[in-house]
């Protein structure tokens, strides 16, 4: 379970239709599928994964190259906390329209639960963000990437999972690509300073936890994802609302957003719709094509990103920074490909385990018929 823009949205992919056969990519789907509103349901699942896929890389690729225009602008670098309460508010707002929307409105996770998640929600998604004041966009989406590190280990500490030798293949790989990315930007970037390091393993850290922590909240008490958007996002605005106003950073970003609300608001909201429609589409994708599907999709989605932010904004270059964000790239579609087998065996077994039964007690039935 995830939430996005690359923080947090969350997906139940066991529960969700369209995994529950993995030896095929595509199943027969018995619900509705929308893009942007409009229903796609009669067009074959082939045609409905095309159009699904090509929005996610639009609306994250808007999403990313918005984040780096706000970011590279100097007057607003320093007000990133501000930036993310905006991002809060309006998560929150489009998530409220959506609950009233589809008449969702019940609250199924006690509050207690929620504030718990809303704060880690807070820390991943303002760490990312303040990171970008010490970090190339490029760095950032290559550490992000990695969290199957930290969830590996989150998974193994609060849910006590257990994982197999190629988890930790995956992820030693994705470590090497990770190191030698960071030592190539250490090298040649002007913009990288140890802090924004220290503030993306903090988020990916507590992105790690939220996944944990979302999946048994969520199993336990049945919550959709919408519900889950809006109060961890509506008690996460709380908090920023406070960090600003301790930090004494209030006034400044309203003075910052006065001189040039295009950039803050405008922008603000151009990144909170992009980022929110973005991940509506991966949960869709989710439902269309699978997990593995929708996780490659998005793994490649960060590889464009990274080539676009290359392209649009001004920085050095070596091609080291391929090879390197390859081995990363190579990790996560190995730990996905891993988790995807592991799925097909486990729900193969249960079939075959269901079947013998099924054959069993044909079988004593048909002697029972035969005795009398």
């Amino acid at each position: 379970m995830k939430y996005a823009s690359d923080s947090a949205i969350l997906v139940e992919s066991n529960s969700l239709p369209g995994i529950n056969k993995p030896p095929k990519v595509f199943q027969e789907s018995s619900f509705n599928v929308s893009l942007l509103g409009i229903d796609i349901s009669y067009l074959t699942q082939t045609t409905q994964f095309a159009l699904v896929s090509s929005g996610v890389f639009v609306f994250f690729i808007l999403y990313g190259f918005l984040l780096e225009t706000i970011f590279v602008q100097p007057t607003l670098k320093s007000h990133g906390l501000y930036v993310t309460f905006i991002q809060f508010i309006l998560y929150s707002f489009f998530a409220m329209v959506e609950s009233h929307y589809k008449n969702d409105t019940e609250r199924r996770i006690p509050v207690p639960t929620y504030i718990i998640i809303s704060f880690l929600t807070v820390a991943t998604m303002t760490m990312s963000n303040l990171s970008l004041e010490y970090l190339n966009y490029p760095t950032q989406v290559i550490f992000k990437s990695c969290k199957l590190v930290p969830v590996l280990l989150g998974g193994i500490i609060i849910q006590g999972k257990k994982y197999g030798p190629k988890d930790f293949l995956a992820a030693t790989i994705m470590c090497i690509g990770l190191i030698w990315f960071t030592l190539i930007d250490v090298t040649i970037s002007p913009n990288f300073h140890p802090i924004g390091v220290i503030m993306i393993n903090f988020a990916l850290v507590a992105d790690a936890v939220i996944g944990n922590v979302q999946e048994k909240a969520m199993k336990k008490y049945g919550a959709s994802n919408s519900e889950v958007v809006l109060y961890s996002y509506s008690l996460g605005t709380i908090y920023l609302f406070v960090a600003l106003i301790i930090t004494g950073r209030l006034i400044p970003a309203i003075d910052a957003a006065n001189q040039f609300p295009v950039s803050i608001y405008g922008l603000g909201f151009l990144l909170s719709f992009t980022g929110y429609v973005g991940v509506n589409l991966v949960l869709t994708l989710v439902r269309v094509a699978g997990a593995f599907a929708a996780v490659t999709v998005t793994t490649f989605r960060k590889a464009l990103s990274i080539v676009v932010s290359f392209i649009f904004f001004t920085k050095p270059f070596t091609f080291q920074y391929v090879w390197s964000g390859f081995l990363v790239i190579l990790g996560v579609y190995l730990s996905q490909r891993q988790a995807h087998m592991v799925l097909a065996e486990s729900r193969f077994f249960k079939s075959a385990v269901k079947f013998v039964k099924q054959l069993t007690t044909t079988k004593k039935l048909a002697k029972a018929a035969i005795s009398v």
